[in-house]
C-alpha cells in the first residue's frame, strides 16, 4: 500500500458552525468577526461563500466588509463554540483506522494514511466528519504535506483534489510563487527581484542564488517548496506552546503614555494567567503596537531572568513602547510572553 497525506480543511468553518445554530441564514452573506458590529474596529474572521463573492475576506476590516456587502449579516466571534466543534472534528479524524493526525489549527489537519485508494480514504473522512459534526470539509490528496495542503484549494468547497509529483508542474508551474503555501506578497516580490516569478521558475532556480538571497535555511526551503517537496508524512507529536499572547484593538485610540501603560498592564495580566497554566515562566517579552492609521511595529526583549511577575512584564513592554519614541495615537496593543522550554526541550 502507498503512503498518502490528506489535508482536511473545514469549509467556511466559523460560518458553518454558526449556520447550524441559525439555519435561517443559510444562503445569505454571513460575516463572523469581532463583536459582530461593523461600526467597531475589528476584522473578518470568516465569511460565507456568498459574502466572499462580494470581495469579503478574512482579515478585512468589518467596516470595509460592510461597504463591499451591505446586505451581509454580521455575527460575533464565539470561541468556546468553535473550539468544541474543532475538538469533535479532530476526534473524528483520529478515530479513522490507521490515521496519523497532525493538527494545523482548529479547522484543518494533515492525516497520514496507508492505502491504495486515497480518494476513497478522502471520501470516508468527509463522510465521517459530516456524520459526527454536520459540517463539510474539503480534502487535498498529496504525496507530501506541501502538495496536499495546496491541493485542498482546488477541491473547495466540499470536494477533493490530488496533487503529486506527477502533475505538480502541470497544475502549479505557471502559477505565481505566491500560490505556494507560505509565500506571501513580500517574499514573492523578493523572488521576482531576482527573476523568479512562477512556481516553475522557483523549481528550476539555482540553490546557491536562493541561499545568497534568503540565507541557507530559507533559501533551501524555498527551493523545495517550488518543487512541492518537504515532509512526506504527518507528525502527531502533541503540540507544545512556545508562547502565549494577548492583543486588543481599541475602539477609541489611546492618546497618552499613561493610557498605554494601563492597557499593557491589563494585557500582561492575561498573559501571565495563560503561562501560569503551563507552569513555564516568561523569558522574552514581545510587544506589538499599531499606530493610527495603520502602522504596525513589533519589538522583543529578553528578560534578565524568567518570571511570572506581571509588573516586570508590563514595564518591559512599556519600555519597548517608549523606545519607539512615537507620539501617534495607538489603535492596537499586543503583549506576548515567550516561555522557557519544557523539560527535554521542544
Amino acid at each position: 500500500m502507498g503512503r498518502w497525506v490528506l489535508h482536511v480543511d473545514m469549509d467556511q468553518f466559523l460560518v458553518a458552525v454558526e449556520l447550524l445554530r441559525r439555519p435561517e441564514l443559510v444562503g445569505l452573506p454571513v460575516v463572523v468577526g469581532g463583536r459582530g458590529d461593523p461600526t467597531e474596529r475589528a476584522v473578518v474572521s470568516t465569511a460565507s461563500y456568498e459574502a466572499r463573492a462580494h470581495g469579503v475576506r478574512s482579515g478585512l476590516a468589518l467596516k470595509l466588509a460592510q461597504r463591499r456587502c451591505p446586505d451581509a449579516v454580521f455575527l460575533p466571534v464565539d470561541f468556546p463554540v468553535y473550539e468544541e466543534a474543532s475538538a469533535r472534528v479532530m476526534e473524528t479524524l483520529r478515530a479513522m483506522p490507521g490515521a496519523v493526525v497532525e493538527v494545523l489549527g482548529w479547522d484543518e489537519a494533515f492525516v497520514g494514511v496507508e492505502t491504495d485508494d486515497p480518494l476513497a480514504a478522502a471520501h470516508a473522512i468527509q463522510a465521517a466528519v459530516l456524520e459526527a459534526t454536520s459540517l463539510h470539509c474539503s480534502v487535498g490528496i498529496g504525496d507530501t504535506l506541501v502538495r496536499a495542503k495546496i491541493a485542498t484549494d482546488f477541491g473547495k468547497p466540499q470536494g477533493t483534489f490530488r496533487l503529486t509529483r506527477d502533475n505538480w508542474t502541470e497544475v502549479m508551474g505557471a502559477r505565481p510563487t505566491t500560490a505556494l503555501w507560505g509565500v506571501g506578497n513580500r517574499i514573492g516580490a523578493r523572488l521576482e527581484a531576482i527573476g523568479i516569478r512562477t512556481v516553475a521558475d522557483l523549481a528550476a532556480a539555482d540553490e546557491d542564488a536562493l541561499v545568497a538571497a534568503f540565507g541557507p535555511a530559507s533559501g533551501g526551503h524555498l527551493g523545495r517548496l517550488g518543487r512541492g517537496g518537504g515532509r512526506a508524512w504527518p507528525d502527531d507529536t502533541p503540540w507544545v506552546a512556545r508562547a502565549h499572547g494577548r492583543e486588543t484593538t481599541y475602539q477609541a485610540d489611546l492618546l497618552t503614555a499613561e493610557a498605554v501603560r494601563a492597557a499593557l498592564a491589563e494585557l500582561a495580566t492575561r498573559v501571565v494567567d495563560d503561562v501560569r497554566r503551563e507552569d513555564r515562566a516568561v523569558q522574552r517579552v514581545h510587544l506589538k503596537v499599531r499606530f493610527a492609521p495603520f502602522i504596525t511595529f513589533t519589538k522583543v526583549r529578553k528578560l534578565t531572568e524568567p518570571t511570572f511577575d506581571v509588573e516586570v512584564i508590563t514595564q518591559t513592554a512599556f519600555d519597548l513602547f517608549l523606545a519607539l519614541d512615537d507620539q501617534r495615537p495607538v489603535r492596537l496593543l499586543g503583549v506576548r510572553g515567550e516561555m522557557v522550554p519544557p523539560e527535554g526541550g521542544y
